[in-house]
């Protein structure tokens, strides 16, 4: 094992036994070194890998943000993995969009009516409506979609939604500035998401799926990109 790794496995077994936990502060890098019979290059090489993970956050200097810090930021590292590995084009772009419409029609099947989320979806859903702007229209869209799929109450789905929608969010950018007529295009979008919200509304699980499947496979395809995930086609 090399020495790094000595560090990573010795916080995942303090943080699996409870003994470290979100916001607990790490010891001082001199001390970890120390207390591990590692040299402090290791430790921070170790600091390195975690934060860059999305486990910890380092501060440096003095005060109440110094010193390394547990968080939880999966979603970030997790999409940059995947955006690294879309880059290398070794993951299509196409098998992710598909992953994500799978993973949301699941979410938003099992969304009940009286979530606190729908509220907030609504809100979402009338700033749409007013925006001129198409890179904040984006933006909101990225939220309404987010905040439906972390209302079905699995984090490891809401995780990676959040992941797949950051590792191909500046090749969606691209496809939206390559619309013939954004303006149609946006009036469909919002008008679909109102369809997808009423079908939770009504606890209609069922067909909020096929209208999230739908909404997305289509804009995509308008796009230039054909996705489907139903297995009748092609």
């Amino acid at each position: 094992m090399r020495t790094h790794q000595v560090v990573q496995q010795w916080i995942e077994l303090e943080l699996s036994q409870g003994r470290l936990s979100l916001g607990s502060r790490l010891p001082a890098e001199r001390a970890l070194a120390e207390q591990l019979a590692v040299s402090r290059t290791s430790v921070r090489e170790a600091i390195r890998i975690l934060e860059a993970m999305g486990v910890v956050r380092a501060g440096v200097g003095s005060g109440p943000d110094a010193g390394t810090v547990v968080i939880a930021d999966p979603t970030a590292a997790l999409g940059s993995a995947l955006r690294l590995h879309v880059a290398t084009a070794h993951l299509p772009v196409r098998d992710i969009v598909e992953t994500r419409v799978l993973l949301e029609s699941w979410a938003v099947s099992r969304v009940r009516p009286d979530a606190t989320v729908m509220a907030r979806a609504a809100e979402l859903l009338d700033l749409m409506d007013a925006a001129s702007d198409v890179d904040y229209f984006l933006e909101l869209d990225v939220q309404f979609h987010l905040a439906l799929a972390s209302a079905a109450g699995n984090a490891v789905v809401s995780a990676m939604m959040g992941s797949l929608r950051e590792s191909i969010q500046n090749y969606a950018g691209t496809l939206t500035a390559n619309l013939p007529d954004w303006q149609r295009t946006s009036a469909r979008l919002r008008r679909e998401h109102r369809e997808i919200l009423a079908a939770i509304a009504a606890d209609d699980g069922g067909r909020a799926a096929k209208l999230v499947a739908h909404h997305i496979e289509g804009y995509y395809a308008e796009a230039g990109l054909g996705v489907s995930t139903d297995p009748s086609a092609g």
